[in-house]
């Protein structure tokens, strides 16, 4: 499965993690490098001791390549950007944020840049910036999304058209069908968050794990819209969201009802009737708590048998 993915990050397939919050801890960044995959920490949810930690453990549990999901409104944005460079970190992902101002210090670093975007217009721009690859998300994703509410499949083959970086695709791909059709629309590459969040060595809650795997196909919607819109578990949490802004309440109303570390509460300690719990659609879908390597095995196996009946046909 060689392409440009592969060659930019010297992989063996073109299968990256999410760098999800309260989830992407160094267990399963490493399970997905040691599977053949790129396995990227989520700096998102971490302090900045906490990202050296785990970077540091990263560098003792593989020897395959592997980088760091950096969220671009990171409240100690510069103080992580002169660690991930002093630690010899080779890959950044960035997101939530223009990467103009950085990618040339993280070039000069050595360190290869992917920017994720929801839109063409952002991944044109991010062509203009000097990244190496983007990530172009759909809105079936978990967690925060953009604003334009674009499907995978809507918007991966305008990307595609909008730029010639490498382009990975990300937003409710769960199985290896759905990495074929997302490389049939342009992209040569996915990044997979639901399926990795409720692996075996995901960081989240058991609890949270167990829970998302009874889903409904309509268990997850996007709200949220007046502070980031996010694809949110319907809970009890969610209940009171979404009764909120029926009666039109404002970002600060918003902020109240969520409470502090509302995404810790759900995701990292299992809250999952008041916490706030992000996962993306493809959830309905999974029903097994799988260890990475069984999951990317499944993954690889049926994105071959999918191609192959294809060329049957």
């Amino acid at each position: 499965m060689e392409n440009r993915i592969t060659e930019l990050f010297g992989i063996r397939y073109p299968v990256i993690s999410g760098g999800m919050v309260w989830c992407s801890g160094w267990r399963l960044a490493s399970a997905v490098s040691n599977a053949g995959g790129l396995g990227l920490l989520g700096a998102g949810s971490m302090h900045p001791e906490t990202l050296a930690y785990h970077i540091d453990q990263m560098k003792a549990a593989t020897d395959k390549p592997w980088g760091v999901n950096l969220p671009l409104m990171y409240p100690d944005i510069d103080q992580v950007v002169d660690m991930i460079v002093d630690k010899g970190v080779k890959i950044v992902f960035t997101s939530a944020g223009s990467p103009k101002k950085y990618t040339p210090r993280f070039h000069q670093a050595g360190i290869k840049v992917v920017h994720v975007v929801s839109s063409c217009k952002f991944a044109a721009k991010c062509e203009e910036a000097g990244v190496d690859a983007i990530v172009a998300e759909g809105f079936e994703a978990g967690g925060h999304n953009g604003r334009e509410e674009l499907t995978t499949m809507t918007l991966i083959p305008q990307a595609r058209q909008a730029t010639a970086l490498p382009l990975i695709a990300a937003g409710g791909i769960g199985s290896g069908q759905a990495m074929l059709a997302a490389m049939a629309l342009g992209a040569e590459g996915v990044q997979i968050g639901t399926l990795f969040a409720l692996s075996q060595e995901s960081s989240a809650s058991q609890r949270f794990k167990e829970y998302c795997t009874r889903l409904p196909e309509d268990g997850t919607m996007l709200m949220l819209k007046k502070i980031a819109p996010t694809r949110l578990v319907r809970n009890n949490l969610y209940q009171r969201v979404a009764e909120a802004e029926s009666r039109g309440a404002d970002a600060a109303e918003l902020r109240e009802i969520l409470g502090p570390k509302a995404s810790k509460r759900g995701i990292f300690e299992g809250d999952v009737e008041d916490g706030e719990l992000e996962i993306g659609q493809i959830a309905s879908a999974v029903r097994e708590i799988l260890p990475v390597h069984v999951i990317v095995e499944r993954l690889i196996s049926q994105y071959r048998q999918a191609k192959d009946s294809l060329i049957d046909a």
